[in-house]
This record gives C-alpha cells, structure tokens and sequence, in this order.
C-alpha cells in the first residue's frame, strides 16, 4: 500500500495483488479502520471517492492492483445538541469508547420534554475533540441506553469505528461471547424456583402506548430475560417479603427486565410504570425500609456488570458498578428484624404468577 496525503482532508490508497476483485468499500475499510464500513459507504456515495480523477459512487466497485483510489474525509460537522457541564461519573475512558456509570434520573438521549440536561449533553463537553466523528458528526456514539430512573453501567463510542464495533456487539445480545450484561433488582415476593428463564415476546400496549406489555401479536418481538435469587428479606408477612435478583440479558428490548418481572408476578420494588399495583405493599415493611422504599420515586434496578470486546484492541473489558446508596440502603433496612404486620390501607390489586420457566 501506498499512502500520501493529496491535501488534508484527503488521503491516496494504492491496490496491490493481494485485493484484486475485492469490492471499493470493504477494501477501504480495512485501509481506513478508524471509519466503519457504513461510513466509508456513504463517503462513496456521496462523491468523496475518485480514481484517476473520475470520481467514484458505487460501494460494490471491484478494484485492481495498481489502482490508485483518492479519499476524501471531510470534518466532521458540529453535533447539534449543545454540550453541557454535567458530572459524570467515568469509568473507563480511552480513544475509542468512555463507560459511564449513570446515575438514577439522567436521560440518556434528548427526546421530547427532555432537550437539555442529558447524557449526551454531558458528553459533548465532557469528551470536546476526542469525538472524531460518528456518522460525520462530532457526537458520542449511544449503542444502547438506561431507561431514565435506572442506574449503572452505560458504554458509548467516541469514534465511527469503535460505534460500528459496538453496535454489531449488542446486535449480537452476548451470543457470540462478546457482551455481557447484568443487572440486579429488588423484586416483591420470591420467585417460585431460585432461577430461571423468562421468554415472554414484547410489543407497545395497546392501551397505553408509552408502556410495553407482553403479547403474542405477529409484531412482538421475543424476549429472554435470565434471572438468580441472590438474597431474599423475610417480612412479617410473604406480602412483605423482598428479593434481590440478578438478571442477565439475552435480548435488549425496551422495558425488558421491568415488564418480566411484572409478568411473573414480581415487579420491581417503586416501579412507577409496572409495579403500581403493588405500592400498597410498602405499608406492610418495617418503618425504616418503608420511609426508604417512599423516597426512592425510581425502580430499583441497577446495571451491575457490563461486559465487551474493546473495538480497538479485541481484548474483552469487564467492569462492575456497586449498589447505589438508594438501593444499599434500602437492602439494609430490610434486614432488620420483621415487624407485626399492618393492614394495608386499600385492597392489592395482583395478577396471578406466570409459568416462566423452560
């Protein structure tokens, strides 16, 4: 290979024997790896490929040794969501990705009622110039995402390659070993076997559009969520009783662990979506758990462990994320000795318990 900068913004690639008939865009790829194979594409595409001064348009060109190919990369363009000066608690962070440990309450993406004030406003400032690019915009590269009121571990890519890497990682849902994600949760009551699989496909509520719902209509989608009793916290009553479990995930669909744990007749503990039907049951803790359970206003939930292969390197990467003080505190209280029971103050509304194990 041959390499030399015509200007720069623009580099010069030289076809040896090797690459005949591969095809313009995969042959690039492997001579520009700091560019996904989608961005090189639309580089192609859009006119920034020539040869001989012709320019170029068609990624499934095949070249011939000998050739020489012209690059343009343009600068990448200024992310339009302004950066912002949010702490962020950081992980790990390199040249190709930063790990985030997200506290509860943070929106990861701006969306409607949440413009400002989000992760990737965080990260803009946070990240300034080592953003080279996702897409041709100086922007993180969000993979997957937390919903608002859940906690822990989050990657995001600073580059397009480690962003391509990364989402074929999660595409993947830890079926090639690549990915690993789990997460731990306090759960009403006590699953009726200490661990198991929960494969139930989800779709959007037809009744409430901004809630998912297990269905077997033709557009849900199959979920797989597995789950391990870690600890379970007698109360005075099994209405009272609580559960930590870790989950791991074999897909990544909207709500997925929130919406299981419904399914099978044990929501997560102040869930303000799924576990409503359930609130009722603080009243039956000791005092202390009670007062804490009351001021949580977030599931309790916790992406404890993530998993991946750096897009760089290859090497795999495993971090952890310790129980947020809401959640440990909250443990604490309910290992303290059981009290008589009270009378809840309304009738619980419960849906019987699904079979939810293979």
């Amino acid at each position: 290979m041959h390499e030399g900068k015509v200007d720069a913004a623009t580099k010069t690639f030289e076809v040896v024997e090797n690459n005949a008939s591969e095809r313009l865009d995969r042959w690039l790829a492997t001579q520009i790896p700091e560019l996904s194979r989608a961005r090189i594409q639309a580089l192609i595409k859009d006119g920034h490929v020539s040869r001989d001064g012709r320019t170029i348009v068609e990624p499934n060109t095949r070249v011939k040794p000998a050739e020489f190919y012209d690059v343009e990369v343009p600068e990448a363009e200024p992310a339009a969501v302004a950066g912002e000066a949010i702490p962020l608690k950081v992980v790990f962070e390199d040249h190709s990705v930063i790990v985030i440990d997200k506290p509860a309450g943070l929106v990861v993406h701006p969306a409607a009622g949440h413009a400002t004030g989000t992760l990737v406003n965080a990260l803009i400032a946070h990240c300034g110039d080592s953003l080279s690019g996702v897409g041709g915009v100086k922007r993180p590269g969000i993979v997957h995402r937390l919903d608002k009121d859940t906690s822990g571990l989050l990657v995001v890519a600073k580059n397009d390659a480690a962003h391509q890497s990364l989402s074929d990682q999660f595409k993947s849902h830890g079926e090639d070993g690549r990915l690993h994600r789990a997460y731990l949760a306090l759960v009403w009551g006590v699953p009726v076997r200490p661990k198991g699989v929960i494969d139930a496909a989800l779709a959007r509520s037809t009744s409430n559009r901004t809630k998912i719902a297990v269905s077997r209509h033709e557009t849900a989608r199959r979920a797989l969520t597995h789950y391990e009793v870690v600890e379970t916290f007698t109360g005075a009553t099994p209405a009272a009783t609580v559960s930590l479990l870790r989950l791991i995930l074999e897909t990544g669909r909207t709500h997925q662990i929130r919406v299981h744990l419904a399914h099978i007749g044990h929501p997560v503990l102040a869930d303000p979506v799924y576990g409503t039907g359930f609130k009722t049951r603080e009243a039956l803790l000791n005092p202390r758990a009670q007062a804490l359970a009351e001021r949580m206003h977030r599931q309790a939930l916790h992406a404890a462990e993530l998993g991946f292969e750096h897009p760089k390197s290859g090497k795999p990467k495993l971090f952890e994320s310790p129980l947020p003080a809401d959640m440990a505190q909250l443990i604490a209280a309910l290992k303290l000795p059981a009290e008589p029971a009270k009378k809840p103050k309304s009738t619980e509304k419960q849906s019987s318990p699904r079979s939810h194990n293979k």
